[in-house]
């Protein structure tokens, strides 16, 4: 089996999203029940009618899209009849996509991964809150290039998304200056990114301590399958290394690029995004021209796409 499955993350949101696979799966609609029940109120009714201003809270937001992108991948699993190690050699999430892929992996439950991530989007827009802070996106500039870019502005990759895309975090005037620094030297874009603040930074780092409780005070099993890492890149699949990593990622590098440069040399050639959108397939293409992606964000691409052995 040549095929891993992979989850986005926040950025990837629409209201409505969902709602054809909620009225005709029924466990995708069980996904959504569960989650509203979980978390005392109806998050699906946020997803399905708005307002948008109420879904883009990151505290909305990230159980949103946790939901959403496990009900994909439950109705995929329930009309083919497959676990996920039928389906899948590895799993990976973007940034909050990796709690995705611990519950797609059963490294731990659904109920739990929405209550965490909720705390997650709390912590991290208290964190925002504290100073004038965010992202930008550089384009057409190397790794090494925007990471000297960095240390020039005390800036901070924060995703390095695909060849040529990197997102960096900081300070709102550092970040500005970053942006300068790199359209002088002949990036193609570098342009702030409309966001709350300076994710997978150092200036997350007053949330760490009270995200470190909330993961120790999660039940977390072994995955059924290896996950790979957004920091490390490489495959994880044991408790201690799954704390580990979501400790470590709340103010460290996304390195998705890395991870799929590793599946594709373990032999991965085609790779199923289960979520809203398909910005992760995009990147998936421009990292591993040879990659086939399939992606599953409503009932009509549920129903268009057949399992590949």
């Amino acid at each position: 089996m040549d095929n891993a499955i992979i989850f986005p993350g926040q950025g990837a949101q629409e209201v409505g999203m969902g709602k054809s696979l909620f009225e005709n799966s029924e466990s995708a609609k069980d996904i959504f029940l569960r989650a509203d029940e979980a978390l005392g109120f109806s998050l699906s009714k946020i997803i399905f009618e708005g307002p948008s201003e109420e879904l883009e809270r990151t505290i909305n937001t990230q159980p949103a899209i946790l939901t959403m992108s496990i009900a994909c991948f439950e109705a995929y699993k329930s009309m083919h009849s497959l676990e996920v190690s039928e389906i899948a050699r590895f799993c990976a999430g973007h940034s909050l996509g990796e709690y995705s892929a611990l519950v797609a992996s059963q490294a731990i439950s659904l109920e739990d991964g929405v209550k965490l991530v909720r705390e997650r989007g709390r912590l991290m827009q208290e964190a925002c809150d504290r100073v004038d802070s965010g992202m930008a996106a550089i384009i057409g500039l190397e790794e090494d290039a925007v990471q000297e870019i960095c240390k020039e502005s005390n800036t901070q990759a924060a995703n390095i998304n695909s060849p040529g895309q990197i997102v960096i975090s900081g300070l709102k005037s550092d970040i500005d200056n970053a942006v300068k620094i790199a359209s002088d030297r002949g990036a193609k874009r570098a342009i702030p990114l409309k966001v709350s603040g300076a994710f997978h930074s150092y200036l997350m780092s007053s949330a760490l301590s009270e995200m470190n409780e909330a993961i120790k005070n999660v039940t977390f099993n072994n995955s059924s399958i290896p996950l790979i890492a957004n920091c490390s890149s490489k495959p994880m699949s044991n408790v201690s290394e799954i704390r580990e990593e979501l400790s470590e990622q709340l103010c460290g590098c996304v390195y998705w690029q890395r991870g799929i440069e590793h599946m594709a040399n373990e032999g991965i050639t085609t790779f199923y995004e289960f979520g809203p959108g398909k910005v992760l397939s995009g990147m998936v293409k421009r990292i591993s021209e040879n990659s086939i992606t399939h992606s599953v964000s409503d009932y009509e691409s549920l129903i268009n796409l057949q399992p590949e052995n």
